[in-house]
Parts: C-alpha cells; structure tokens; sequence
C-alpha cells in the first residue's frame, strides 16, 4: 500500500508541475478518479498555481478526450476487448452490463444524464461506440454533461483548500440533487420518446 500511495503522490506532483495539462493529462488517463483530479485542480487555483476558468476548461477537455478513448474502443474493438482490456481503465463486465441495458432503453440522449450515475456513468461510452453513435453527437452531449461536474468539482477543491483530499464528503449534500436531476431529465427524454413514437404510429 506505501508503494501505491507513492505513485499516487508522485502522479499528483506531476500534475502540479503541468498545471492546466497536468489536469487534463490526470483526466485522459485516469488512474486516478477525475473528482479527485478535479479537486486537486480546484486546490491548485487556491494556493494561485492556476486560474479557476483554465482549470475547469482543461478538465472539461481531458474528461470528453478520455470518455472518447473508450468510445472508439467501443466502435472498433467491440465487446470483447474492453471485456478484457477495460480493467486496465476501470471498467468491468459488470459496467459494460449496466450501460448496454440503459443505452438500449434510452438511446442516445443518455449519453448526458447517465454521467451523473455511478456505475454506468464511464461506461456509457461503450455502447455507444459500439453502436456507431453518431461522433460529434456524442462529444456534444459528453461536454455538456462534464462541464457541470468540472465546476463543480473544481470549486469544492478550491474552498477545501489544502484540505482538498476530504472532496467526497463536501461533495456528499451536492450529489444528491444532481442524481435527482438526472434522472427526472432521464425520465422527461423517456416520456418525449414515446409520444413521438406514438405519434409516427398514429401517422402511418
């Protein structure tokens, strides 16, 4: 575990002496989980390494350039390489189940509101590679979703200060309602699905 704990200092003081790139760099390969990132990010901008706007900008990049890693994986390994390479980036079976259930029942639209989900949220990027999903439809909806959770990641590191490492209990009271938000916006983009379903077939 000390040895671990070194890398993981080590990753850390070399995203520091990157700044902007060394957050985006943390993001893309994501050894580390990006709320933590992000929060040491948000750290930087308090002790005046970096600015908060280059901070959420550069995650925002790195975050959209990671999640289009694994959908091109998706698209042109299929199935089978990420069911035996995705441990390497933290994605299991179990994952790659979860997301192919929601993206087959949504569509999509739930590319945004699944990032704000635990266990589908990286792994959504899957079957959408998988499926072809259109590119800049995908990157699109990507950023939207990963702006929200860089601001707010970011500015949770920035008023922890020095005490950035304890992000996921300030976090905690926030999650909640963005949980909440996601899925009654996963739900609105259900409910017009069908209608318009229901309207080609009352067309035809």
């Amino acid at each position: 575990m000390h040895f671990i704990s070194d890398i993981i200092s080590q990753l850390f003081h070399w995203i520091q002496s990157l700044g902007y790139f060394g957050i985006m760099l943390g993001l893309m390969i994501e050894v580390i989980p990006s709320e933590i990132v992000l929060a040491f990010g948000g750290f930087l901008v308090s002790s005046g390494h970096i600015n908060f706007i280059g901070a959420v900008l550069f995650g925002v990049v790195g975050g959209v350039i990671a999640q289009l890693f694994v959908y091109w994986i998706g698209r042109y390994g299929g199935r089978p390489v990420l069911e035996k390479y995705g441990k390497y980036i933290f994605i299991h079976k179990k994952h790659i189940d979860y997301a192919e259930k929601w993206f087959t029942k949504y569509g999509t639209g739930v590319i945004f509101t699944a990032r704000f989900i635990p266990v589908v949220r990286h792994a959504i990027s899957i079957p959408a590679g998988i499926s072809k999903m259109n590119v800049w439809r995908f990157i699109m909806l990507t950023t939207l979703a990963i702006i929200p959770w860089s601001v707010l990641f970011v500015y949770l590191g920035y008023i922890l200060g020095d005490q950035w490492e304890h992000v996921d209990e300030k976090a905690a009271p926030y999650i909640t309602p963005i949980l909440l938000i996601a899925l009654a916006l996963l739900i609105v983009y259900f409910v017009i699905k069908m209608v318009k379903a229901k309207s080609r077939r009352g067309t035809k």
